[in-house]
């Protein structure tokens, strides 16, 4: 074989390379990792992400910890040990609420008084009462709007979803796309330890953080909002 076939061969070699290579390269780009979001041209780790904000917030004490996919269909007492957290009591959600009797003008979160949509903080061993969720919202208005303009029911997922950016099990008040206002359980606030987990932003990622420091981020109305 002569120079001149040889060196084609290795040129017509490197070519394929390169095209292999290039091939890889915009299948990597164009198939993000699974546990990623694109937020302002940047692809980045939720938890990457959301731990940014937390500490920009102020908030140090803080830790994410990955769930099994069964996670929801276990005992609030496996949970609990899952994510080492100090009772079952500990283990709370974020569920977004929607005041279905709302006057017509009312349709986003820009007043935080009298909003369309709550996130509302609970513990899953305690039951959500509407009712007092409806009176506390009532109570903020001073009277100037009619009782029977507030009914909060659960939002629908898809709402919740545009909203939050979250998905159902997923949901956290940290980083929403939206700012809904926040209601947090008054319960919640008194746990000893003085520390909770709640959804991370992921199915199986969960959030832990210190209440204090979380009160101080998301400035949430407190409120007596559940039944034990």
């Amino acid at each position: 074989m002569n120079l001149t076939v040889l060196g084609r061969r290795q040129i017509h070699i490197l070519q394929r390379i390169r095209a292999l290579e290039s091939a890889i390269s915009s299948f990597t780009d164009d198939r993000s990792d699974f546990h990623s979001v694109h937020y302002d041209g940047e692809h980045e780790n939720i938890e990457q992400r959301l731990g940014k904000l937390l500490r920009a917030g102020g908030v140090n004490t803080f830790q994410f910890k990955r769930v099994p996919h069964d996670y929801y269909d276990r005992p609030l007492e496996v949970r609990r040990d899952l994510l080492a957290a100090h009772s079952i009591h500990h283990l709370c959600k974020s569920m977004v609420m929607v005041n279905t009797q709302a006057d017509k003008s009312i349709t986003d979160c820009s007043d935080h008084n009298n909003s369309k949509y709550y996130v509302i903080v609970i513990q899953y061993s305690a039951r959500l009462n509407a009712e007092k969720v409806r009176n506390f919202v009532y109570s903020l208005n001073n009277g100037k709007i009619p009782k029977k303009r507030f009914n909060m029911r659960l939002a629908p997922e898809e709402d919740a979803f545009v909203l939050s950016g979250y998905e159902h099990n997923a949901i956290t008040p940290i980083g929403m796309k939206t700012d809904i206002p926040v209601i947090l359980s008054d319960a919640i606030v008194k746990l000893k330890p003085d520390y909770f987990w709640l959804g991370g932003g992921e199915v199986d990622l969960k959030l832990g953080i210190r209440t204090q420091e979380f009160i101080n981020f998301v400035k949430p109305f407190i409120v007596d909002c559940s039944d034990v």
